[in-house]
């Protein structure tokens, strides 16, 4: 991981601290309820048998990396200097809604490693074997956001 600045090392580990963190403070809360099981899941991301609507490995991967890549796209031209200042919360807002509303029902929408690591961590099982998918596809997605962003906006500048 020499190639990452430690800025980038320090935030992917508050990032994921803060998921962990997120899911503790949610275990703590659901275990007040009578009869609740971690096992059932805990809003872990899942594909196969443990996706919400059954889909398979290879729609679950699709999903992710084409959620994540329209969500940094968003955030990169929201964030924009050329973009109107102000209106960016909205933007990421918004579009996170409706990635949500689309992905929920196949993978229970990861779009961020450090989301489905800390409640993976907590259910343990089927979702920590499946972790894998929910780090690579949103880092693809990303990495082609970026690109394709960079790429866009060198073909504007020509």
């Amino acid at each position: 991981m020499q190639w990452l600045t430690s800025s980038v090392k320090t935030r992917s580990i508050a990032q994921v601290a803060g998921g962990v963190a997120g899911a503790a403070i949610l275990y703590v809360i659901a275990t007040g309820q009578t009869g609740f099981d971690v096992t059932a899941g805990f809003a872990s991301n899942g594909y196969a048998e443990h996706s919400p609507g059954g889909y398979s490995l290879i729609a679950a991967l699709v999903t992710e990396i084409v959620m994540t890549f329209m969500f940094l796209f968003i955030i990169l031209g929201a964030t924009d200097k050329r973009a109107p200042q102000g209106f960016a919360p909205i933007a990421i807002g918004l579009a996170l809604t409706l990635i949500h509303l689309i992905s929920i029902p196949i993978t229970n929408t990861s779009v961020n490693p450090a989301r489905s690591t800390g409640v993976a961590l907590f259910q343990g099982g089927w979702a920590l074997s499946q972790l894998w998918l929910f780090w690579i596809a949103p880092i693809a997605g990303a990495i082609l956001a970026g690109v394709v962003y960079r790429w866009l906006e060198a073909e504007e500048k020509v």
